[in-house]
């Protein structure tokens, strides 16, 4: 590694170690908020949503840059966070996804600043709050009521997604299911219904929808609780429910028929209700939209094939609103959302050159 990479690899690490859970990212927000103050950047603020503004200042002579990054991981506050060190390789949870993204936005400044000249325009920097789970894309949400369509672009960085480019936004709903019935002892009420049987079938049901391939559309059961003992037949149960699809139309229809399933779940001494607790609004830019053509262009140079992917991301929210928006990376690695995650520390020169370059061409 060189100097340059050592030290945003370091960077990355001391982020890493700040615990940030969605809706906690206060102590990661204020070390970033300083970070900002040391690199004497203009307008630093943390904005009412917790999110982290700093701005760059070019020429303005045209519309702003917007680089954002989000801090909060999915891993609970007391997750260990030890590092372990490779030739290569060094795993850590949270470490790409997104300390790595954070810390490229520190990079990028660095970079600049020591350019002969000025960009035309400011760029902001953005560290962002609630892009993982139930966070709903608060923070980029709140990013983007304030600077609008009043942008040259949104430039969303994940620190693991470096040779892809991410233009289509996949919508998502997430719901909270519950299902109530009068519950009882396991043998002296045999036969009365159960919470937890009854939503089990209900599962059993929604894995059974026969799902479109293209678009792509998925469903996930992610977490189930319920009951109070092995020997009791439980009166409240509950799962999340996650539907997703790159198809507008192919997402209303999965959310129809996973709602049809719910409403047919209820009979009588059983309730059954869906709470809607996430929503995630899909949209596109073309690809020959001249954002995503000079990503592939800035990624070719650096000799590496520009995959044209859709995904979930903070993008969404940009793009939903027909907004010129799109996600670059800035390494690679894997095993994301997991205590196993690792980043591979030899793209990262590769993966900042691009990003230099893609902001330096974007005006």
């Amino acid at each position: 590694m060189n100097d340059f990479v050592k030290r945003l690899v370091e960077l990355a690490i001391r982020i890493q170690q700040i615990p940030a859970p969605t809706f906690q990212e206060e102590k990661r927000a204020e070390f970033i908020h300083g970070l900002f103050v040391n690199e004497q950047l203009q307008d630093i603020c943390i904005d009412e949503t917790g999110n982290v503004l700093a701005r760059f200042p070019g020429l303005g002579e045209d519309k702003p840059l917007i680089i954002s990054a989000h801090m909060d991981t999915v891993f609970p506050a007391e997750t260990d966070l030890s590092i372990r060190r490779g030739s290569e390789l060094i795993h850590g949870p949270g470490l790409g996804d997104n300390s790595m993204g954070v810390a490229a936005l520190f990079g990028l400044i660095w970079s600049l600043g020591e350019r002969a000249s000025p960009l035309r325009g400011d760029v902001w920097f953005v560290a962002n709050v609630c892009e993982e789970g139930l966070g709903n894309l608060r923070g980029m949400k709140a990013v983007v009521d304030r600077f609008g369509a009043n942008v040259h672009a949104y430039l969303v960085l994940e620190g693991l997604a470096l040779g892809h480019v991410y233009h289509r936004a996949v919508g998502v709903r997430r719901y909270r299911v519950k299902a109530r019935t009068g519950g009882g002892h396991s043998w002296s009420d045999y036969g009365q219904p159960s919470a937890v049987h009854e939503l089990a079938r209900l599962v059993v049901g929604l894995t059974s929808l026969n799902l479109p391939t293209h678009p792509r559309t998925t469903m996930n059961v992610g977490k189930i609780s319920g009951g109070t003992s092995v020997n009791v037949i439980a009166s409240e149960s509950s799962f999340d429910l996650d539907l997703r699809s790159e198809g507008q139309e192919s997402l209303a229809q999965l959310v129809s028929a996973a709602e049809r399933l719910i409403r047919h779940a209820n009979r009588p001494g059983v309730s059954v209700e869906a709470e809607m607790i996430g929503q995630r609004p899909a949209g596109e830019l073309s690809v020959s939209h001249p954002l995503v053509m000079l990503a592939k262009e800035c990624l070719h140079e650096q000799g590496l094939e520009a995959g044209l992917i859709s995904g979930s991301t903070d993008a969404n929210v940009p793009l939903s609103k027909g907004y010129p928006a799109i996600v670059l990376g800035v390494t690679t690695g894997g095993s994301a959302h997991t205590t196993h995650e690792y980043i591979n520390t030899t793209p990262i020169a590769q993966g900042m050159e691009q990003l230099l370059k893609f902001v330096e061409k974007v005006w």
